[in-house]
């Protein structure tokens, strides 16, 4: 069509600035078919499209501020927890050492008692050994006494009861003069 009308017209009267009528009417009819087309197809889709990633962009804020606010519950639940484990250690290391305490005074009873019963049990040792010892002692000061003596009053001193009530007479002396 712009053919036709560049062959018909005289292209030397044209002015250049001024564009053809023909062409003007042209561009307007192709310019309504473009804006009709865009507003009746095109825009309504890129209408449905911005909708859509609005949507998307405000659930996924959505989604996220929930992800969030299910987050910070979740520390908060876990820094409760940490503090009840805490306070827990706590109470069972206080307990232990409660424990150990007791168990070290039990430990430290017995041995005392244990202590105390083995130097109870060597004093009666003690004591037994020192009174056959002394029974011992006696026994043989009392022979050698009475045969001093007989040897020193020139008769036997055999009579049982004799001697023994002269040892025992004799070995009271010793005492008494010891404890002084």
């Amino acid at each position: 069509m712009l053919f036709l009308l560049a062959a018909e017209g005289g292209e030397s009267d044209h002015n250049p600035i001024i564009p053809i009528w023909q062409e003007i009417v042209v561009g307007t009819v192709a310019f309504a078919v473009l804006c009709f087309v865009l507003m009746k197809f095109v825009f309504p889709r890129m209408e449905q499209t911005f909708q859509a990633r609005v949507d998307a962009i405000e659930g996924g804020i959505k989604r996220a501020e929930a992800a969030q606010a299910e987050a910070n519950q979740l520390l908060e639940q876990y820094r409760a927890q940490l503090a009840e484990a805490r306070t827990d250690a706590a109470k069972i290391r206080d307990d232990a050492r409660a424990d150990a305490e007791g168990i070290r005074q039990d430990i430290l009873a017995k041995a005392r008692e244990e202590s105390d019963r083995v130097i109870q049990a060597g004093k009666d040792a003690l004591a037994a050994e020192r009174a056959t010892i002394v029974r011992e002692l006696r026994t043989e000061v009392g022979t050698i006494a009475v045969d001093l003596a007989s040897k020193i009053v020139g008769e036997s001193l055999a009579d049982e009861a004799r001697r023994k009530g002269t040892v025992d007479r004799f070995l009271s002396g010793l005492e008494s003069t010891g404890a002084r």
